[in-house]
């Protein structure tokens, strides 16, 4: 699965520009569906038989999508002015390489030797910012690219240290990663397996693929945030790295079925898959809009702890990741009545 995620995390694919992403996701699964379906929006639902069949269908989600950048504007000296598509904490891109398609460029920021102190005190805003592409010219900018045309950061994907994996876009191809292992193997109940589209901008694909399919059941695979950073302290961490799959009760956006958190807890138990949950109620997933949708949907979360998440260089434990896949394993051969 890991080399399967690296391969995933290497692709562009913000939010409203997945088409890489789902280029690879279609390839992928076309030799283990029994259907597949897209969506408007740009989701990807695939569906395989299994073993037994419920009587509303089960849906494991992962959104394709990432952080990014998108252009709003060119200077007369052929500098890019930008926003962000998605949460992205400024301090975390100044000097940072991106690219458009081919087109590489570079974050930049007035040099601190130009600063006053305030500005120094303060956190730098998305308007100061810029993107350096080697123009010299709004003309010869416009020859490269274009008002809308969507960037990523330019970050290569190392393994390092103890375990530990760095690229871009953890949060969440690790998701997309285990859901196309998942779908490598018959599955336990009849499942759709579902790579949703612009997470990080309002959970909008999960909105429409939750409307289409009306699952009974659904578990959303993500990165989540890990703060064990040195010096942090006890519920601050939020989750650790290396802590195993986690498996949230509550985020900002969902109060997760308590049953289904119980079922998915003691799996892991039985399993021996190492487990851990956060100890701050923050941030949200696809299930935010999954279980609003129609008469109600169930819903539970398995997600690997992320540093840096929404940063050109996010570290995940490739064990925690691997927990993701057993836990969402676990989570069907449950509904199945599979108790191994």
């Amino acid at each position: 699965m890991i080399e399967l995620m690296k391969k995933l995390c290497a692709l562009p694919g913000p939010s409203g520009c997945e088409d890489a992403v789902r280029a690879f996701v279609l390839k992928r699964v076309k030799p283990f569906a029994d259907e597949i379906r897209t969506d408007a929006i740009g989701n990807v639902m695939v569906f395989r038989k299994g073993r037994k069949a419920l009587d509303r269908p089960v849906a494991v989600c992962a959104h394709m999508d990432e952080v990014g950048v998108i252009i709003k504007k060119i200077t007369e000296d052929g500098m890019l002015k930008f926003g962000f598509v998605g949460g992205v904490d400024p301090r975390v891109v100044i000097g940072r390489p991106v690219r458009f398609g081919d087109v590489p460029g570079v974050i930049g920021i007035k040099a601190v030797h130009l600063t006053t102190a305030a500005e120094r005190r303060t956190m730098p805003k998305t308007k100061n910012l810029y993107i350096d592409i080697g123009a010299t010219s709004r003309a010869a900018a416009e020859k490269l690219v274009s008002l809308g045309d969507y960037g990523v950061f330019d970050s290569a994907v190392v393994e390092f240290g103890d375990g530990l994996i760095k690229a871009k876009a953890i949060d969440d191809r690790v998701g997309c990663a285990a859901l196309l292992r998942l779908l490598e193997d018959e599955p336990p109940v009849d499942t759709w397996f579902c790579f949703t589209v612009q997470e990080e901008t309002g959970l909008r694909g999960a909105a429409s693929m939750a409307f289409a399919l009306d699952p009974g059941f659904a578990m959303v695979l993500e990165g989540t945030t890990a703060a064990d950073l040195a010096e942090v302290e006890g519920a601050d961490a939020v989750c650790r790295v290396r802590g195993g799959v986690v498996l949230p009760f509550m985020d900002g956006a969902t109060i997760y079925d308590a049953a289904l958190f119980e079922l998915l807890r003691d799996a892991c138990i039985r399993r021996g898959i190492p487990w851990q949950t956060k100890t701050r109620v923050a941030g949200g997933t696809d299930a935010g809009r999954i279980h609003r949708s129609r008469a109600g949907v169930r819903v539970c979360a398995a997600a690997a702890p992320v540093r840096y998440i929404h940063s050109p260089s996010s570290v995940a434990a490739k064990a925690d990741c691997e927990a993701v896949l057993a836990a969402a394993r676990a989570f069907l051969e449950e509904l199945g009545g599979d108790d191994e």
